[in-house]
């Protein structure tokens, strides 16, 4: 009887596990809006955990970025802060090693903000997901407001914190690519002189009854590898953290509470190793992503076959 209690206990403990990390790390579904709006062709406009973090971002950005350059430009350059030239450093590195030798020189001041706009969300997007905010007002509505399960407080505690981690973000993001390199293609080459140029000029006609499809394929392959490049960056690395966690619960729970405090020892020294990776991890795939889409770019303004 007690064997097949402590095997049933382990069993649950096991269960929540898997559910616990997607919990985590997933945007809150339909049953946990943070904004209930009506369906349109039906279609729920609900506002969920990941929408109000792009919101956020996009606020930050425009209070940590847009706003202190404006004001600087508005002075005509005699009001020069600390933090507007640590932006200016950013502005002139994403141009002249990003923007500048991919899309060429005539280029660069075209597609330099498009760039700069995705490094800048996608930099701040990553970031957040850092910062534990919603786990601290959990926290705090446990042991201080004591709210029910279904106010407004509880439903944020719903998905993970992490937009960039969303492949419904990061396909948006690369949808925009996608966009830019035909606009780019067609504003340097022509509507008809772009397609053409998919494919290399003077090859046996046989040739491209291979190549052309090929090409296509490619044309979708780059924004759907910008897509799960970074959401699966973002994700993975939560997800180690939180299975490395879940150890103590689940070693715990199988043998005795000795041995899921001995577990920590370890498991806590490598989610926080972990998450000292994960801050570098920010920086690079906000850097990666707005690098490929650069090379992309250039790619479709400089054929090279």
């Amino acid at each position: 009887m007690v064997a097949a209690n402590t095997s049933h206990s382990n069993q649950t403990v096991l269960e929540q596990v898997g559910p616990n990390i997607i919990h985590h790390v997933s945007n809150s579904d339909i049953a946990h809006p943070i904004i209930h709006l009506p369906s349109f062709f039906g279609i729920d406009f609900s506002v969920t955990k990941h929408v109000l973090m792009l919101w956020l971002v996009a606020l930050i950005v425009s209070i940590v970025v847009i706003l202190p350059i404006r004001k600087y430009l508005s002075s005509n350059g005699k009001k020069k802060s600390n933090w507007v030239t640590l932006i200016e450093y950013i502005v002139e590195f994403v141009k002249d090693t990003i923007a500048a030798p991919n899309v060429g020189p005539n280029w660069v001041m075209t597609w330099t903000p498009l760039f700069l706009t995705f490094f800048f969300f996608i930099l701040f997007a990553n970031g957040i997901g850092m910062i534990p905010i919603f786990d601290t007002i959990g926290l705090l509505d446990r042991f201080l407001l004591k709210t029910d399960s279904s106010s407004t407080i509880n439903n944020l505690l719903h998905g993970g914190v992490t937009a960039t981690g969303n492949f419904n973000v990061t396909a948006g993001l690369a949808a925009v690519t996608f966009f830019s390199i035909i606009i780019a293609g067609v504003k340097r080459h022509g509507f008809i002189k772009h397609w053409a140029n998919l494919v290399p000029h003077g090859l046996a006609w046989p040739v491209y009854i291979i190549l052309i499809p090929i090409e296509l394929m490619g044309l979708f392959v780059k924004p759907f590898a910008l897509t799960m490049r970074l959401a699966a960056n973002m994700t993975g690395g939560h997800i180690a953290i939180l299975a490395l966690l879940s150890l103590m619960a689940i070693i715990g729970e199988m043998f005795s509470s000795a041995a899921g405090i001995g577990v920590a020892f370890v498991s806590i020294p490598m989610a926080a190793a972990i998450s000292g990776l994960e801050i570098i991890v920010v920086l690079v795939q906000a850097y990666v992503f707005t690098l490929l889409t650069a090379v992309f770019v250039g790619m479709a303004i400089n054929v090279h076959h």
